[in-house]
């Protein structure tokens, strides 16, 4: 197994190609293009076999609201792992080399996870976020009550009130 982390700007358009058709196998059809622009822009985690990109995942900053704060935040994207690899420590290193990236450099992590997932994350120290989710939208404020529930964070320099609410900023496709 080989770990990269690497800044979007670094990687060459072959290496994206396949870490997206990586990711829509690992989604079965179920990421659509605003996804795979939200992983972008950030720095990513590849992990190799040899030739084979075998799972990958990102961390990009986002600004989301708390306790009357703009918070930097490192929200996670992307994570998947090939299906016949999951269970075997791909998706754990990903997550390591990401969570290096947002301790080092952000005041919480940010992610908002798939219900098969749930406890990967509560495992590795994310937190269930347990307040009302909001999104700062161009119309204004708007509740997210859809994500209410599966919202997770990994506080690093703050002490999140976790039963607070926490609002994230616009972005087009899915908010959270």
């Amino acid at each position: 197994m080989k770990i990269v982390t690497t800044h979007t700007a670094d990687l060459d358009s072959a290496t994206l190609r396949e870490a997206r058709a990586l990711l829509d196998d690992v989604f079965q059809g179920d990421l659509d293009d605003h996804d795979w622009d939200h992983s972008l822009g950030g720095v990513h985690a590849l992990v190799w076999e040899g030739t084979d990109l075998v799972a990958h995942g990102s961390v990009v900053q986002r600004r989301l609201m708390h306790g009357g704060r703009a918070l930097r935040v490192g929200y996670v994207e992307a994570v998947g792992v090939r299906a016949d690899l999951r269970r075997h420590g791909y998706g754990a290193a990903v997550m390591a080399a990401l969570e290096r990236v947002i301790r080092g450099a952000y005041d919480m992590g940010a992610l908002s996870s798939a219900d098969e997932a749930i406890g990967f994350y509560a495992a590795r120290g994310w937190r269930l976020w347990l307040g009302r989710t909001w999104a700062l939208t161009p119309d204004g404020a708007r509740r997210t009550e859809e994500n209410d529930g599966g919202v997770y964070v990994l506080p690093v320099t703050v002490a999140p009130d976790l039963a607070g609410d926490l609002t994230c900023d616009w972005r087009d496709g899915d908010l959270w």
